[in-house]
Parts: C-alpha cells; sequence; structure tokens
C-alpha cells in the first residue's frame, strides 16, 4: 500500500519550521506573528516538496496554531478556546464555500454529460485541421470554464479524455514516441494552456483565485465576479487565439489535417441521443449562475448565495443526488485546505507580519516609480513559480506581500490585485507541475520535459506580453487605473 505521508520531507519541512520557531523575533514584529509565520512555512514547504497531501499539511497547520496558542490575544480570559476558534475562522469564509458550492456544480456538467456534449460539438464544427481541432477544444473549455472551478476536473474529466481519443485516432499513440509529433504533442500542450487561460479569465475558473479575491479584500480591494472577467477578457481572449498559433510554430503537428475526427466527434453526439431533461435543467441554471454572478451585486445577491441556489435546483430536480455531493472529494478537500490557508495568511496580516515583510521589500525598491515597480512585481512574482508545484500555495504565500509591495509604491490597487490574481492560471504554463492539470496532461507521455519547459517559457513571454500591453490599455479604459 503506498503511504501518503513522506517521512524525509515532513521532517525537512518541519525542521526548517522548528528554526524559524527559534530564531528571535525580528524587530518590528511580535512574537506571536513569527511563530504564526514559522507554522505557515512548514506548511508551504510541506506542500511544495510533497510532504503529505494538502488536506493533511492544512490540518496540521489548524493544529498547530490551536496547540501553540499563537491565535490568541495577549488579553484573552480562555487562551486556548480562543486559539481554536480562530484557527477553524476559515471555515466560516463565504469566498472558501462559493469554491466549494461551484466544485458541487461541476459535478453536474460532467454527470449529465453536457461537458462532453459541448466538447464534442466544437469538434465537429472546428476540427477538420489540427489547428481547428485545438481550437474546438479550447473554446469548449472556455464555456465550461465559469462554472467548472476545478480546472483539473474540466481538463482531465471532459476535455483531455477527448482530446487524446481524437489523437489516438490520428494516429499519435504514446506508447510509440515516434508518432507524438504528428497530433498528440501539439494537442497536449494546446488543452493544457487553454485550460490555463480560461482559469484566468474567471473568478470562478480555478480555485485559487477567489484566494487571491479574499487577500485583495483584505487590503481594502473589492473584486468581483464581473470586474475579474471585464478586465481579463480582451487580454485573455486574444491569448487564448494566439496560443495555439505559437505552439503550431513552435511544436507544429506532422498531421496538418485529421480526416476523420469531425465525423467521429458527430457519431459520439448521435449516440448520446437528444439533449435529456437533466441536461437542460443543467443549462439553464448555468445561465442563472452567470447572471447572478455578473449582475447579483445590483440586487444584493452575494457570489456564493447564488452558487448555493444553483445546487438547490440541482438538488431538487434530481440531476445531482447528495451522494453526489457527498462524494465529491475535491470539493471537500479544497475546502479544507483552503480554509487552512487563508485563515493563516489572514491572520499573518492582522499580527503585522505582512505589513512588516511589504515595508521591508518596499525598502529594496522605494524610490522607483510605480511604472518600473510594477512590472517588476508581476515578474518576480510570476517566476517565482518555478519553485511551487501547486498555483494555491503559490498565492497563498506570496500574494499579499507582492500586492502590498505594489500598493505601498502606489500601483494602482485594482489593477494589480487582478494582475497578480491573473498569473495564478497563466503562470502554470512555465513546468510540468506547475498547476493541478499539468500531471494529468504530462503523464499522458506526449511531450517532453524539455519541451514543455522550452515552450512553456516561450508562451510565458507572449501571455505577460499581451497582458501587460493590451490588458493595460483594456484596464486604462476600463477605469482600473
Amino acid at each position: 500500500m503506498k503511504l501518503e505521508i513522506n517521512y524525509k520531507m515532513m521532517l525537512l519541512a518541519a525542521v526548517i519550521g522548528i528554526v524559524l520557531w527559534f530564531i528571535p523575533t525580528p524587530e518590528g514584529l511580535q512574537d506571536n506573528a513569527w511563530r504564526l509565520f514559522s507554522i505557515f512555512v512548514f506548511v508551504i514547504v510541506g506542500i511544495i516538496v510533497k510532504a503529505a497531501p494538502m488536506g493533511t499539511m492544512a490540518i496540521l497547520g489548524i493544529a498547530l496554531c490551536a496547540f501553540s496558542l499563537v491565535l490568541a490575544s495577549s488579553d484573552a480570559k480562555n487562551p486556548a478556546a480562543e486559539s481554536i476558534t480562530n484557527a477553524l475562522s476559515g471555515f466560516g469564509n463565504s469566498i472558501i464555500w462559493l469554491i466549494g458550492m461551484a466544485f458541487f456544480i461541476a459535478r453536474g456538467f460532467i454527470k449529465t454529460g453536457l461537458g462532453s456534449r459541448i466538447a464534442y460539438y466544437f469538434v465537429s464544427r472546428f476540427g477538420k485541421t489540427t489547428l481547428g481541432l485545438s481550437y474546438g477544444l479550447n473554446f469548449a473549455d472556455l464555456l465550461l470554464a465559469p462554472a467548472v472551478p476545478s480546472n483539473t476536473a474540466r481538463a482531465g474529466g471532459i476535455v483531455y479524455p477527448i482530446m487524446k481519443s481524437v489523437a489516438m485516432s490520428l494516429g499519435s499513440d504514446p506508447a510509440k514516441p515516434e508518432t507524438n509529433k504528428k497530433a498528440g504533442a501539439f494537442l497536449t500542450l494546446s488543452t493544457y494552456n487553454a485550460n490555463l487561460i480560461t482559469s484566468t479569465m474567471f473568478l470562478t475558473g480555478t480555485a485559487s483565485n477567489p484566494m487571491a479575491q479574499r487577500f485583495a479584500a483584505e487590503l481594502g480591494v473589492t473584486i468581483t465576479w464581473g470586474n475579474w472577467a471585464i478586465g481579463a477578457l480582451v487580454p485573455g481572449l486574444l491569448c487564448l487565439l494566439l496560443m495555439p498559433l505559437v505552439l503550431y510554430k513552435f511544436s507544429a503537428p506532422t498531421m496538418k489535417n485529421t480526416g476523420d475526427a469531425p465525423l467521429m466527434a458527430k457519431e459520439k453526439l448521435n449516440e448520446m441521443g437528444p439533449v435529456t431533461r437533466n441536461e437542460w435543467i443543467m443549462i439553464v441554471v448555468f445561465f442563472l449562475l452567470l447572471v447572478l454572478w455578473i449582475f447579483g451585486q445590483q440586487i444584493s445577491i452575494d457570489a456564493t448565495t447564488t452558487a448555493i441556489l444553483g445546487l438547490c435546483i440541482l438538488l431538487l430536480s434530481n440531476v445531482l443526488t447528495w451522494e453526489d455531493v457527498k462524494s465529491e472529494k475535491g470539493a471537500w478537500d479544497t475546502i479544507v485546505w483552503f480554509s487552512s490557508l487563508v485563515m493563516m495568511a489572514s491572520y499573518l496580516a492582522k499580527l503585522g507580519f505582512i505589513p512588516w515583510l511589504s515595508e521591508n521589500i518596499k525598502h529594496y525598491i522605494n524610490g522607483f516609480n510605480w511604472y518600473y515597480a510594477f512590472p517588476i512585481i508581476v515578474l518576480i512574482y510570476f517566476y517565482l513559480h518555478y519553485m511551487f508545484a501547486s498555483a494555491t500555495a503559490h498565492v497563498a504565500a506570496l500574494y499579499f506581500a507582492m500586492f502590498s509591495v505594489g500598493v505601498s509604491v502606489g500601483v494602482p490597487p485594482l489593477m494589480l490585485a487582478l494582475f497578480l490574481g491573473y498569473c495564478g492560471g497563466i503562470f502554470g504554463t512555465l513546468t510540468h507541475y506547475g498547476h493541478g492539470p499539468a500531471p494529468i496532461l504530462f503523464g499522458s507521455g506526449y511531450v517532453d520535459i524539455n519541451s514543455w519547459w522550452k515552450d512553456g517559457f516561450v508562451l510565458s513571454v507572449i501571455y505577460l506580453l499581451v497582458f501587460f500591453i493590451v490588458g493595460g490599455a483594456w484596464w486604462k479604459l476600463l477605469g482600473y487605473w
């Protein structure tokens, strides 16, 4: 039986945390802030080196915060009770439940077959050429992204199986490496990168986005589903259009025409038959969610309330059952680790650690005009992702600090908050471990590590240029800066 705990890596994370704990508290910080930081580092390092599943590390973080009393105030009458209450406070965060509810709703797309139907439809319409096929699969991902927050589920559960089936039918068999370049390598990289771009475009596109929203709110910047989506609309669509063309240049498929791929997709659609009752309900719920996420704030309906309403409709109409909700492991896992990481990051701010760190970083870029500081902050934040095997760990560790620094030197807060948030999707292009879907698509065997990293770096430059230049102009037009 495979053990979940890598004890060597756990020891490494623990040693780092313990060393930090016993280092004298730096001047300007209170002891509790420094000790909470040591616990936070232990958890983040444990996630990065895969000492244990993210949920396990999260629970360890909650336990250590409670036992060490680092979250109890100095004048607390019952420090133990206050400490455990504060350690569990993350579970009361509405943003966390938004992403959890959206996971449950996403199950409906998979269970009803609506997600596969959408993907096959786009393949049947655009799949006459390999390039067209990539656009068809990518547009399917774009359509699913607003309501399917697990980009791993979107890529691994819906789009990837269809992509691999088509690649195999075109003669690309990962068991025969010499056939990879026919279509498999190109389609794999295109599918993965499209997933990252669509994850960037919607607040509900991937789990780390609402975490960025929460951290921005801690510093008084309000990010809504609407201003996130509108801000990402132009640069995101441009990236989605450019990315397959760039890959077509650097990882060109040797097979340009796909032959019977559209016919195969039509046959699959015929096998599925007409749209079922449950799929129609899913479509109605999907559009209801979009409308209320975009306009709900104007009629005082919160985004989390909207997600709960959507889930209730699916449960009452029997599209989903309570057993489906209970068995959605990804959602419950996300709720646990999300709550823990957000709790620790929030208390690092409340106890003064984040302001202290920001002031120290600011010291090194003090005197920079914000026009120069802005790209420096974004580039450092983006390319540090080489060190992370999780977008969530990266956002939890660095977003708050980098955002605070940017604001302190005069970068327009909303623009910076959104740009750093958008990085949470697109920086996954850098490595074969950089985002949730990466192990699934890399594991297909179609792309070697060298090609993945080389093409990923080229695409990272393209994405950043688009977001800096086109995005910057678009945000100026929107009044974000």
